[in-house]
């Protein structure tokens, strides 16, 4: 595959790093207006780093956006007159629909948005996919680039809004529950680093239980709670401070925010 990142800004890098690993493309182009930021990627045979975006898409195959929601419409024009109709265009732009994407730069062309987070750079993202009615001939293409970096899901566009929450912003709230899991760990007498090898490790095992065994979480629950044991009780506390709860509010902002910041940008 001759793949081109347009925009190799934390998001672009980390689905850089995620290919690169995983030894399933040709080329690579990553383009960014400040170069140097991304010189590492120099080392890799297969890796032309360059500000040109018409060189990176006239070389390429699949055109992956990744750039920031004010820059991709002026990106798109000036991209257009260089489009084939082999050319598949995949936005990871939050916000900007197919339908604004078509105006630009035509409804015959392979469109499809992916919303994937930043775990791709250890090929463990769960990337949610949709795509016009052009873009649906290639959804089967975007399926294996996005599953060679972690697990994808094919999903209706008016979902994509709520999958930027629970899947990319997610990141983000494990990264506290994992932080607060190591803080108690130090307070319970275990050194930084042990506290926070035994909380990525759980988080991780956990995770695996749920995928491996197809278990609602609260059969799992079930299996280390006992009648008046520390489990139960830890977890009563956690509930009466409000643990569900803040997490729903929490991703349910998140969600009116992203809303708020698509009205902004009509």
């Amino acid at each position: 595959m001759k793949i081109a990142i347009i925009g190799t800004g934390n998001l672009g890098a980390a689905i850089a790093k995620g290919l690169l690993n995983n030894n399933s493309i040709n080329t690579l182009y990553l383009t960014k207006r400040n170069v140097t930021e991304i010189d590492d990627f120099k080392k890799n045979s297969k890796v032309t780093i360059t500000t040109d975006n018409e060189k990176a898409v006239k070389n390429s195959d699949i055109i992956i956006f990744a750039v920031q929601p004010k820059h991709l419409e002026t990106i798109l024009q000036q991209i257009q007159p260089f489009l084939t109709d082999k050319h598949v265009l995949i936005s990871t732009i939050t916000g900007f629909s197919i339908a604004k994407i078509e105006t630009i730069v035509g409804s015959n062309q392979f469109i499809i948005r992916a919303m994937p987070n930043t775990a791709i750079a250890v090929g463990k993202s769960m990337t949610c996919l949709c795509a016009n009615s052009k873009g649906s001939e290639q959804i089967e293409l975007a399926k294996t680039i996005f599953n060679q970096l972690g697990n994808s899901m094919v999903i209706s566009e008016n979902l994509m809004q709520s999958a930027t929450v629970i899947c990319a912003s997610g990141v983000a709230f494990w990264m506290r529950l994992i932080r607060a899991t190591t803080q108690a760990a130090i307070q319970l007498g275990f050194d930084a680093k042990e506290a926070q090898e035994l909380a990525m490790f759980t988080s991780e095992g956990t995770a695996s239980l749920l995928i491996k065994s197809g278990n609602h979480p609260e059969e799992e629950i079930d299996k280390v709670t006992t009648p008046k044991g520390c489990t139960i009780e830890g977890l009563n506390e956690m509930e009466h401070k409000g643990l569900s709860s803040s997490l729903i509010q929490g991703m349910v902002a998140s969600f009116n925010k992203i809303n708020t910041i698509k009205k902004e940008q009509i």
